[in-house]
């Protein structure tokens, strides 16, 4: 690799030396010769220092003043209570491989099962709001007639197994997803009615290894936003405080598992859809090498490069469901992650970058959170043998700039992605983002103020690609996939808070950035909970690897589990 000649110092982080995307210690640093080109070199750094303090002063001292009229308007709500009831039953404990197993072994019933979460679901959804539609009634005679297939079935538990590996288990679906007689509305008020006629690939895929969809959840309206709210369903809350949010756009899914409601479920992610609710409601989730699962029946639908950025995937309480999960829901893509190939993870090479960089835009990451980093970087070197290297990407630093820039890009036959102001007015004329603020304003706007404002900038937003932010990203790219290459783990923050209180991502809108970027470098990740903070909240990382080595973050996914516990009851925590 070659070094920058301009290197600079960051004294927050052991005078380690930034050079690009090598980081060097500076004894190591051959490019430093002489005091006087440190001293050059870091005059003109401080100079821009100084402009990017200004403007991160700016955007602070604006959204300070706005989140001050914004706590001194909003009503104020009082539950008496913020926690959930602890689970009890000990079907609820398991994963959905053990379930599985046992439900073939006739140790359980199906129906015992699927009542064991019915019964949770009604004991917590009403303070989660989680679950917008249930198919309760249909699922229990589901059950019944696995439960009956069992019983006939002559061939054994092994064929059971191959054929239908999740017989019996219960599973949760996003809204946005085709669930067959199901709502498929994306939280827009205009579509309240539609139905699915049918079922998304992925969806119909784990149907048909067996399992039973016991409803769909809520999301942001229309999937874009970190918090999941729309005017249709209403606001979905965290199982570990109710006061603050589950994140989006796959916050119910992320909320009914993290309450203890479901075992596994199915998201979506374009900017940290799935990471971020599996980070704030501590659970497990993976956001696939994109192109290998199917992103058909979802709405919205893909347009423009969307396609390229969009990933399914699975999300779930325990580690050991993610792998089967993926395989059943990739289908016939699933060779292309070589899944069967056992992963030993002291042979892996593990970088961690503990921050962005110091984005403007971007709040700083919490003391907590990198503390948690620093913990796994010492566990797994203890632990492992290995030698975990902290590294920075310096274009990490313009996260948002990238996935805001080619989020716009048209596709391959020139096709820009559907405006927002289209889709908010579907099936009906686009709305007019100006006369929603103002009817937002009096409260008589279908739309949530995320969906407004994402459509103001949108519409003033210029078609013309920044070719600074085009380069960065190009850089970035490349040192990204020479750094991973076919046996690198990363470890990165998910997100730069825990869990936020309710609407608050308003005033923080660009801190998606951790997640988003990784969306449009089309990597695997895999988000692993890592316990919880000093308030209750669930600490986390991302895992990174190289395209089509999913099977990597999987592998880290069950040592962290095994090493942090994995999931926590949010009752009994």
């Amino acid at each position: 690799m070659v070094l920058n000649c301009n290197p600079f110092i960051d004294k927050n982080h052991n005078n380690t030396l930034h050079a690009g995307s090598c980081y060097v210690r500076r004894r190591q640093c051959p490019a430093v010769k002489t005091v006087r080109a440190v001293v050059v070199t870091k005059a003109v750094i401080m100079a821009l220092t100084r402009l990017e303090r200004a403007q991160a002063w700016i955007l602070s001292a604006c959204t300070g003043v706005l989140f001050a009229l914004f706590r001194l308007l909003s009503p104020r709500r009082s539950r008496g209570f913020t926690k959930l009831i602890p689970v009890t039953n000990p079907l609820l404990m398991m994963s959905a491989m053990q379930l599985a197993q046992r439900i073939r072994r006739r140790e359980v019933s199906s129906v015992e099962v699927v009542q064991a979460y019915i019964d949770r679901i009604q004991e917590v959804n009403p303070l989660l709001n989680a679950m917008v539609q249930d198919r309760f009634a249909a699922a229990l005679l589901e059950a019944a007639q696995v439960d009956k297939l069992i019983e006939e079935e002559t061939g054994g538990e092994d064929v059971l197994e191959d054929r239908l590996p999740l017989l019996g288990v219960p599973l949760t679906v996003k809204e946005a997803f085709a669930l067959q007689g199901m709502p498929n509305t994306a939280g827009v008020v205009s579509r309240r009615g539609v139905l699915s006629v049918g079922d998304a690939p992925p969806v119909a895929l784990l149907k048909r290894a067996g399992a039973i969809p016991l409803g769909v959840t809520n999301s942001s309206e229309l999937c874009m936003w970190s918090e999941s709210h729309n005017h249709l369903y209403g606001i979905c809350n965290n199982p570990y405080d109710l006061e603050r949010t589950p994140g989006g756009s796959s916050g119910g899914e992320g909320s009914i598992l993290g309450g203890g409601a479901s075992v596994i479920g199915i998201g979506s992610d374009i900017g940290g859809s799935i990471r971020m609710p599996c980070f704030f409601n501590g659970v497990f989730g993976h956001k696939t090498t994109p192109g290998v699962i199917s992103n058909d029946c979802q709405y919205p639908p893909a347009s423009g490069r969307h396609e390229d950025y969009l990933s399914t995937g699975p999300m779930c309480r325990y580690a050991e469901d993610l792998l089967p999960m993926l395989r059943i829901m990739a289908g016939p893509n699933a060779h292309k992650l070589s899944l069967s190939i056992e992963v030993d993870l002291r042979n892996l090479r593990f970088f961690s970058i503990p921050h962005d960089g110091g984005s403007p835009l971007v709040s700083a990451v919490d003391e907590q959170l990198l503390q948690a980093q620093r913990r796994v970087v010492e566990r797994l070197e203890s632990d492992l043998g290995v030698k975990v290297q902290e590294v920075r990407l310096s274009g990490l630093k313009y996260g948002f700039q990238i996935w805001d820039t080619y989020m716009g890009l048209p596709n391959k036959e020139g096709k820009r992605p559907t405006p927002f102001q289209v889709l908010m007015g579907e099936p009906g004329r686009p709305v007019w983002p100006v006369w929603e603020l103002a009817k937002w304003m009096m409260g008589r706007s279908p739309h949530t103020m995320a969906a407004i404002g994402l459509a103001l900038v949108e519409m003033t937003s210029s078609s013309k690609p920044s070719p600074f932010i085009l380069k960065q990203k190009e850089k970035l790219q490349k040192e990204i996939e020479e750094l991973l290459g076919t046996d690198g783990v990363l470890l990165y923050p998910t997100h730069p808070h825990l869990a936020p209180k309710h609407h608050h991502p308003l005033f923080t809108p660009f801190n998606f950035a951790y997640t988003g970027v990784i969306n449009i470098l089309g990597l695997p990740v895999t988000q692993c909970p890592l316990g919880l903070s000093v308030e209750g909240l669930p600490l986390g990382v991302q895992v990174v690897t190289g395209k089509l080595q999913d099977r990597l973050s999987l592998a880290m996914a069950l040592y962290l589990e095994k090493t942090y516990g994995g999931w926590r009851d949010p009752g009994a925590a």
